[in-house]
């Protein structure tokens, strides 16, 4: 167990140390148990609560990877009746290509390979496996910082229902008074098959990360929110609101 963390905290000791924003996937390596709760609502009056936000449970087991175990999440839903069910199971892979901290360049290049297993209800899972390649970076000036992820998601049957959606999602953040991390987000998606081919959907979002604040040794706390705004004419959902809670070790 020491050995193991000796390695964890040299690996994060070789890139920068920002916080994880709440939509982007970070292209650093954590190490942390992550919640997170959204409340979906639509025009047409449909709201859709995510428990749990499928995140997980983020472990570094060698130097350079990350694993993430995601949970199900579970869907609560005003419309259709009947319909609350869990979402699929997810996994994520990362591979950190380079990285330096703070005071020897301030950036980091990550590649993902996300997994979605679909053991979700009918209405609430996407019926199909989803593999998800991604390329990730950040670069830090000062206090501030820009991480971004460029990722398409391809499924194993039901292309022409699900498509195979690119998402572009991008973080400004900076930091102040030690554990204070405002944020603002771009979400984008570009649908590139499918039922929805050329679908644009953009997603605005203003957010604040509080953290990491120390617990006990190793284990520390960091939570904070945000609340996504649709932009363009075509969107799924047009508010999101997102609280997040993570306790990373």
């Amino acid at each position: 167990m020491d050995r193991w963390l000796a390695m964890v905290t040299k690996t994060q000791n070789e890139q920068p140390h920002w916080v994880t924003p709440i939509v982007t996937v970070t292209p650093r390596l954590e190490q942390e148990y992550r919640y997170d709760q959204f409340f979906e609502s639509a025009p047409n009056g449909v709201a859709v609560n995510s428990f749990g936000g499928a995140k997980g449970l983020e472990l570094i087991p060698q130097q350079n990877i990350e694993t993430i175990i995601g949970v199900p999440a579970y869907l609560n839903r005003n419309f259709p009746r009947n319909t609350d069910g869990f979402s699929d199971w997810p996994f994520l892979v990362k591979l950190r290509l380079l990285s330096a901290d703070e005071d020897d360049g301030n950036y980091i290049v990550t590649a993902f390979m996300g997994f979605s297993v679909p053991t979700g209800s009918e209405v609430n899972g996407a019926g199909h496996g989803l593999f998800t390649p991604t390329l990730a970076g950040g670069k830090g000036f000062g206090d501030f910082d820009i991480q971004s992820t460029l990722g398409v998601t391809f499924s194993d049957g039901g292309l022409d229902r699900l498509g195979a959606p690119v998402q572009w999602n991008t973080t400004f953040q900076y930091h102040f008074w030690k554990y204070f991390w405002p944020e603002f987000e771009t979400n984008y998606t570009w649908q590139s098959y499918g039922e929805e081919t050329g679908h644009n959907v953009l997603f605005l979002m203003p957010g604040i990360l509080i953290g990491r604040i120390p617990i006990h040794n190793r284990i520390g706390l960091t939570f904070g929110g945000g609340y996504q705004i649709a932009v363009t004419k075509y969107h799924p959902y047009n508010h999101n609101l997102i609280l997040t809670a993570r306790i990373p070790f």
